[in-house]
């Protein structure tokens, strides 16, 4: 099982480049209309953004960031468990966390009604603390 829980870490790093790849093909062409990066300011931010481009561009980097936050505690949790030996629940448990992620991202990018969005986000944080939990049993006494 070590190996199997390691594969949905390996497609949450997937989702991210694809939301990478969703934001910049989306942003740049919005920030063309503007102008071009040409008339960015020195220094300028994704964060410069905001106001700027339309709320639907920015959904998209505000779901990217996310996915640079809590998931790496996700990936710590997920090697800890193939390190100690992970069982089929971590593994059930670390693919339902991926596939609310991805759910997540989608929602937060298209539609981002924050009631379902804070749902998802709250479903995929108890298999996250669930998946800590059980992280953290399996090192204990190991020493």
């Amino acid at each position: 099982m070590q190996a199997q829980i390691l594969t949905p870490a390996a497609a949450l790093v997937l989702w991210s480049i694809v939301m990478l790849f969703w934001m910049a093909g989306t942003r740049l062409p919005a920030l063309k209309q503007l102008g071009g990066l040409g008339k960015a300011k020195p220094g300028g931010r994704g964060q410069d953004l905001e106001g700027v481009l339309p709320d639907e561009i920015n959904w998209k980097a505000h779901n990217y960031a996310h996915l640079m936050e809590q998931p790496t505690l996700f990936y710590a949790t997920v090697a800890i468990l193939a390190i100690m030996g992970a069982g089929a629940l971590d593994v059930a448990l670390a693919w339902t966390y991926v596939v609310l992620r991805i759910v997540h991202s989608v929602w937060q990018s298209t539609v981002n009604r924050v009631p379902v969005r804070f749902s998802l986000f709250l479903l995929s944080t108890l298999c996250l603390a669930a998946l800590a939990l059980r992280a953290l049993g399996a090192t204990l006494g190991h020493g």
